[in-house]
C-alpha cells in the first residue's frame, strides 16, 4: 500500500505534470494577443505550435534513452527550473526570434519528463499502485490538455500573454522547491547504453502495443477533434456555449482518468480494449442522440460516456507499453508519447476526410468504428503474441 508520503510526492509529480503540459497548450489561447502585441501574423505565431509539437515528437525518444538513468528527483527539478527560466524568457521576448527559442528548450524537456514521470511514480508506489500511481501524474496531465487553451484566453484578457508566461515561471519555481524538500530520492536505474534500450524497438509484443496505441489515439482524435462542430452543427448548441460543453466533457472525463488506473496494472490489454468499447458506444450514442439537442438528457449521457472513456484511455496506454518493455520502460513510454502524437495527427485527418466525404454526422460514426477495429487487435496482440521477451527484464530499483 502507497504511504502518505509516496502518496504527497506523487500529487506533486501531477502538479508538475499540469505546469508543464500547461506550458505546451496555453500558448494556444495566447495567439492572437501576442501577435497583436509583436506585431506578426496568428499564422506566424502557430508555428510556435507547430514547432513545439514537432520537437516533442521527433526528440523525445532519444533524450529519454539519454537521461533516463540519471537521478530522477534532480532530472525533474532541473527540468523544472528550465521551464521556469524558458516561461521568464519567453515573458520578456521582444521578438518571436526569441519567444521561438524560449518555446524550443521546454519542448526538449516535455518529453522526457513526460516518459520518465510514468516510471518514477510507479517505483516510488510499488508493487500493485504503479496503475493508480500513474494515473495520478496523468490527471495532471488531463487536466491540463483540458484547461490549457481556456486557461490561456482567460489569462490573455486578465494578465496579459507576458503575465501568463510569467506566472507559469513562477509556479515551476515553486513545485522545483517543493520537489526539492519532500520527494524522495528515487534511485538511478544503470545506465544503460542506448543500442541496448533501442532493443525493444525488436520485440514483437513491445511494437503490437505501440501500434495498438497509435490505433486507439486515432479512433479517439478522429471524432475529439472534430467535437465542437458535432457540438454546434449536429446538436444545434450555441458557438458561445460549445466551450463550456467541452469543459464538461473533459471535467467528466478526469473520473475516467481515475478509473482507467483501476485495473490496467493487472489486466493491460483487456482494459484498453473495455474503455475501446466504451468510447465505440459513447461515440456513436452522442451522434445517434445529436439530433435531439442539448436538452436531451440522453445526449448528455452519451456524451459524458464519450468523455469518461476517451480520457481513461491516456493513462491506460501509457501504462500498458511501459509494461510491454520491463527495463526501458522511461523510453517506453517516451516512445508512446511519439505514437500518440501520430495517432493525433492521424485522426485529425481522417475525422476531416470523414465530415468532407459525409458530413460532420458521421464523424462519430467513423470514429467508433475505428475504436471497435481497436478492441479487435488488443485482442489478437493478447492472444497471438506472447510477451516472453520482457518477462526476464530486469526490474527497476526501488524508491528509497
Amino acid at each position: 500500500m502507497a504511504t502518505s508520503s509516496s502518496k504527497a510526492s506523487i500529487a506533486i509529480l501531477a502538479i508538475a505534470a499540469f505546469i508543464i503540459v500547461t506550458t505546451e497548450f496555453l500558448i494556444v489561447g495566447l495567439l492572437p494577443a501576442l501577435a497583436r502585441d509583436l506585431a506578426i501574423s496568428v499564422t506566424s505565431a502557430g508555428q510556435l505550435v507547430t514547432l513545439f509539437a514537432v520537437v516533442v515528437m521527433v526528440a523525445g525518444p532519444f533524450l529519454t534513452a539519454a537521461l533516463a538513468h540519471f537521478d530522477r528527483k534532480k532530472l525533474f527539478i532541473a527540468i523544472l527550473a528550465l521551464f521556469a527560466a524558458a516561461n521568464a524568457l519567453a515573458a520578456v521576448a521582444p521578438n518571436i526570434w526569441v519567444l521561438a527559442i524560449a518555446r524550443l528548450l521546454p519542448a526538449l524537456a516535455l518529453p522526457v519528463f513526460w516518459g520518465t514521470a510514468s516510471d518514477t511514480a510507479a517505483q516510488i508506489a510499488g508493487p500493485g499502485n504503479s496503475g493508480r500511481a500513474v494515473s495520478t501524474v496523468y490527471l495532471g496531465i488531463s487536466a491540463a490538455m483540458l484547461f490549457g487553451i481556456p486557461l490561456g484566453t482567460l489569462a490573455a484578457d486578465a494578465i496579459g500573454w507576458r503575465g501568463a508566461f510569467a506566472l507559469l515561471a513562477a509556479l515551476s519555481a515553486v513545485i522545483a522547491v517543493l520537489m526539492t524538500i519532500s520527494m524522495p530520492t528515487v534511485q538511478a536505474t544503470e545506465a544503460v547504453p542506448l543500442r541496448t534500450q533501442a532493443a525493444v524497438l525488436k520485440r514483437p509484443y513491445f511494437l503490437a502495443n505501440v501500434a495498438l496505441s497509435v490505433l486507439v489515439f486515432t479512433a479517439m482524435f478522429t471524432g475529439y477533434t472534430y467535437l465542437a462542430e458535432l457540438l454546434e452543427k449536429s446538436a444545434g448548441i450555441a458557438p458561445s456555449l460549445v466551450g463550456w460543453w467541452l469543459m464538461g466533457f473533459g471535467a467528466v472525463g478526469l473520473f475516467g482518468n481515475w478509473l482507467g488506473g483501476l485495473w490496467v496494472d493487472s489486466k493491460p490489454l483487456a482494459t484498453t480494449a473495455l474503455f475501446c468499447v466504451v468510447l465505440a458506444l459513447g461515440m456513436a450514442a452522442t451522434t445517434a442522440l445529436a439530433g435531439f439537442g442539448s436538452n436531451s438528457v440522453w445526449f448528455a449521457l452519451a456524451l459524458g460516456v464519450w468523455g469518461i472513456a476517451n480520457t481513461a484511455l491516456y493513462p491506460i496506454c501509457q501504462i500498458r507499453v511501459m509494461k510491454a518493455a520491463t527495463g526501458a520502460q522511461a523510453l517506453a513510454g517516451t516512445i508512446n508519447v511519439s505514437a500518440a502524437n501520430g495517432g493525433i495527427a492521424l485522426g485529425a485527418a481522417l475525422g476531416g476526410l470523414a465530415i468532407s466525404t459525409w458530413g460532420v454526422h458521421a464523424v462519430g460514426y467513423a470514429a467508433a468504428a475505428l475504436a471497435v477495429v481497436a478492441v479487435m487487435v488488443a485482442a489478437v496482440v493478447s492472444a497471438a503474441i506472447a510477451p516472453t521477451a520482457v518477462q526476464h527484464a530486469p526490474a527497476a530499483k526501488p524508491a528509497r
